[in-house]
């Protein structure tokens, strides 16, 4: 069996399933409950000045069947006394010594009140401290949370702040709302961060309602954008992950947020560079006892591919993502539909006519059965008929066999650069 331990800039948690800091880690009562259902360790919610919270405060964007498909709040840090949620930390940690306890922190951007916080925090005993950076909404209008977190100088100060003080290690977490999360990253690291977590909560309306004209959720008729998080951000955390794994400046380890539900969503942050996940929605969704699939899940998943350790798993993808300008330009595919499995649905078909290549072709064989091919020689593998077929293994996308050499975009205007012509030439 595979060894689930993993040592996050020396926090040591027995697997990699960490609650992030939300209203999952509210109060000791229910990191207890979580510990106690097999989660490696939980990021307490953000700890500074206790604040008023409104009603209501979630509200969920489904899609297609599939309930909560994103999830979306306007929900603040603690709304209860920093004293009463320091007695709660003392207490789980002694009865979860071999947990990891990460404590969110946020505090106006002052070096003294900085200071103060990680202080009393760690006094209690924690493993490790994470500075909110990224909280989108009420905090931000204060200036703090992303509104500290879209100032790369705001973000290496405060860092360094918290570091003058800290004996335990120094987690940044980053906003997604901004243009280039690699510019806050690396921010964090030239402030000291011993790792960064991302992505936080992305700005957003969950909806309006059509009957009443009030947003969704609405306290008295009137609306505010909130953190949206949930599966449908996955792909954008993701990439936020990768391209902080990438990028030789931010050399320390990421924690993976966002839109993480199962094993197979951790394997893929782990292979593009996260050293350990933290979840959310889908506890809030399910309830704790779904770390129990993803413990069972990945155990099984690593023992199938030979692996001793869930560390082995640790940015193995990195390097097979890059630029636009770094991609194979002669590398082909295209579309085959197996006749066999199709249900005649045409929705390939229409696909492709509408809105793709004009490329498969609907005919008829000897017994006047209607059939769908594809026209190879016109496709360009875009993978939208695999995409919108509704029948496992009806359409495979399969690579031809080139004999051109592989070619990049940067590389074909190199050429270009070197036979001192410009790149409109070169293609006529």
């Amino acid at each position: 069996m595979a060894d689930l331990r993993i040592d996050f800039a020396g926090i040591k948690s027995p697997n990699p399933f960490w609650l992030a800091s939300a209203p999952p880690t509210n109060s000791g009562y229910q990191v207890q409950r979580a510990f106690e259902a097999g989660w490696g360790g939980a990021v307490w919610k953000t700890l500074g000045d206790p604040i008023l919270n409104v009603s209501s405060r979630f509200a969920a964007v489904s899609f297609n069947g599939q309930r909560v498909a994103g999830f979306n709040n306007i929900e603040l840090i603690t709304d209860r006394p920093l004293e009463v949620n320091l007695k709660e930390i003392y207490e789980t940690k002694k009865r979860f010594p071999n947990h990891a306890i990460i404590v969110s922190l946020m505090v106006e951007p002052k070096q003294e009140k900085w200071h103060e916080i990680v202080k009393r925090v760690e006094d209690v005993g924690v493993d490790g401290l994470e500075l909110n950076f990224g909280c989108p909404h009420g905090m931000a209008e204060r200036g703090m949370g992303a509104a500290s977190g879209q100032v790369p100088d705001l973000v290496e100060r405060q860092t360094y702040w918290a570091k003058e003080a800290a004996k335990t290690p120094v987690i940044v977490k980053l906003t997604p709302n901004i243009t280039d999360i690699t510019v806050t990253a690396e921010a964090a690291v030239a402030g000291g961060a011993d790792a960064i977590s991302m992505i936080n909560t992305i700005n957003s309306l969950a909806g309006v309602d059509i009957d009443t004209w009030n947003t969704i959720p609405h306290v008295a008729g009137k609306g505010a954008h909130g953190g949206y998080c949930g599966p449908a951000v996955k792909p954008i955390a993701l990439n936020m992950v990768a391209e902080c794994a990438r990028n030789p400046r931010i050399n320390v380890p990421i924690s993976g947020i966002g839109g993480i539900a199962n094993w197979k969503d951790t394997v893929e942050f782990m292979l593009m560079g996260a050293m350990g996940v933290q979840i959310c929605t889908a506890a809030m969704h399910h309830g704790f006892r779904i770390v129990d699939d993803m413990i069972e899940g990945l155990s099984n998943y690593l023992d199938d591919k030979g692996l001793s350790s869930v560390m082995d798993l640790v940015g193995k993808s990195v390097q097979r993502y890059s630029d636009w300008g770094e991609l194979d330009l002669n590398y082909k595919v295209v579309a085959k539909i197996n006749t066999d499995v199709c249900i005649n649905c045409n929705k390939c078909h229409i696909a492709c006519e509408d809105t793709s290549h004009q490329c498969i072709d609907m005919l008829k064989d000897e017994s006047g059965q209607s059939y769908l091919k594809v026209r190879e020689e016109d496709c360009v593998g875009c993978n939208l008929c695999s995409i919108v077929c509704p029948a496992d293994g009806a359409i495979d996308m399969v690579e031809l066999a080139n004999e051109l050499p592989p070619m990049t975009w940067n590389e074909r205007q190199a050429v270009i650069g070197s036979l001192g012509t410009s790149s409109a030439d070169f293609v006529k």
